[in-house]
């Protein structure tokens, strides 16, 4: 670890220890009631590491212990990271919130509204960004949703490349009117599509190049190179009626990640580690910067994290998997954001951006408190699952000193 995450005695720097120590046991208890296998997590502060440790297993038939440097699919979490890729694209001045996506894309020039009708105005980059563009996700509501059934129907999921994907997204009419509605969706593989449109590179090498080589990020890619393959953990599930962690076997979302895909997703193709994500979230708090290296300007920082829903979408309350939209939570670019936590019933500090991801690994950054969390978990996300990120906000509060 760099000197700007070095490891350092929790009350120096205002957290508890025993406090801290309550969030193993919690993860513990969960470890021994058989609902995970392991987790890895990590507490930072004021740029020191207080908290890093690696409980139970990568591999339950194996009985392998978790590692702090274990690699996990962290799934959705990849969102923020594809949200900075945009960001260093924002302060080379090549987009702005407000432009068309067709401006960048133009195969969206022709994009149908719901059902063919016309659009009320053209979906922005903000939409886009924001899920609120009018887009499915071709997964989840699958044939009993017009715009899902037209993605299965196009292929857009097996399509050779994120030119390709683009295209055939753009056959497909809009789920809903672009800004009217919050609905989880594959705006960030279009982003993916977006960055390499302005790049001229492949998004795997526009983020080593700009992100994770700067940041240090040695863990981080679209796939995990064989010399790694023993440190990656095993995805489990736990099927209904199968009371106990099974091997995932689920298509679309099982990966071996021995290979870079033909369609590096924006939205969830990433593997990671506690410290390399650390990293990326501590750059975060740093507004864009980490052990001297400048990926994002402060104010594109700002703008990525903060708010940019409308307080009408806002009243509506929304549900993305784990995540709410409700009175004092609303959405930033590509992640949560607490602009009220008193009134969202949150003990984290005001300004706190987070996401998490489908294999249930989560993090947030708390400015207020000058605070980052990761935990890593191998264990896809379902109704009735414990709220990890929510249990652990709540004793990470009470460890604040």
């Amino acid at each position: 670890m760099s000197a700007i995450l070095e490891m350092t005695d929790p009350e120096t720097i205002g957290l508890s220890s025993a406090g801290l120590a309550q969030v193993d046991a919690m993860l513990a208890e969960q470890i021994d009631a058989k609902q995970l296998a392991g987790a890895v997590v990590l507490v930072a502060r004021h740029g020191k590491v207080a908290h890093f440790e690696a409980i139970g297993l990568k591999n339950i038939a194996a009985a392998e212990p978790l590692a702090k440097d274990s690699i996990f699919a962290i799934f959705s979490m990849t969102k923020p990271i594809t949200a900075a890729a945009m960001m260093v694209l924002y302060d080379r001045g090549l987009w702005s919130p407000d432009d068309p996506i067709a401006k960048h894309l133009p195969e969206f020039a022709d994009l149908q509204g719901p059902e063919g009708a016309a659009l009320d105005h053209p979906p922005t980059l903000r939409e886009l960004m924001t899920h609120t563009a009018g887009f499915g996700y071709g997964i989840g509501l699958g044939p009993h949703d017009p715009t899902d059934a037209g993605y299965i129907a196009k292929g857009v999921w097996e399509a050779d490349g994120l030119a390709e994907m683009s295209r055939r997204v753009a056959s497909v009419p809009l789920a809903y009117q672009p800004g009217s509605l919050f609905r989880y969706s594959l705006s960030m593989d279009l982003q993916g599509a977006i960055i390499e449109k302005l790049s001229g590179q492949s998004l795997p090498d526009f983020m080593r190049e700009t992100l994770f080589k700067p940041l240090g990020m040695v863990d981080t890619d679209f796939y995990v190179p064989a010399p790694k393959q023993p440190r990656l953990t095993t995805l489990y599930h736990m099927y209904f009626g199968v009371p106990e962690l099974t091997v995932l076997d689920f298509p679309g979302f099982k990966r071996d990640g021995k290979a870079i895909p033909k369609l590096p997703s924006g939205g969830g193709g990433l593997y990671s580690t506690a410290i390399d994500y650390a990293r990326f979230a501590q750059m975060l708090l740093n507004k864009g910067e980490l052990d001297g290296a400048r990926v994002i300007q402060p104010a594109s920082v700002e703008l990525m994290t903060q708010n940019h829903l409308p307080q009408s979408l806002i009243d509506h309350g929304f549900i993305a998997g784990a995540q709410r939209i409700g009175p004092g939570r609303g959405y930033a670019f590509n992640g949560a954001v607490f602009m009220d936590p008193k009134a969202a019933g949150s003990p984290v500090g005001r300004g706190t951006y987070q996401w998490d991801g489908a294999a249930g690994t989560w993090f947030w950054i708390d400015p207020e408190h000058d605070l980052l969390f990761v935990g890593l978990i191998q264990r896809m996300m379902q109704e009735g699952m414990t709220p990890y990120q929510a249990a652990s906000q709540a004793l990470i509060a009470e460890a604040l000193v």
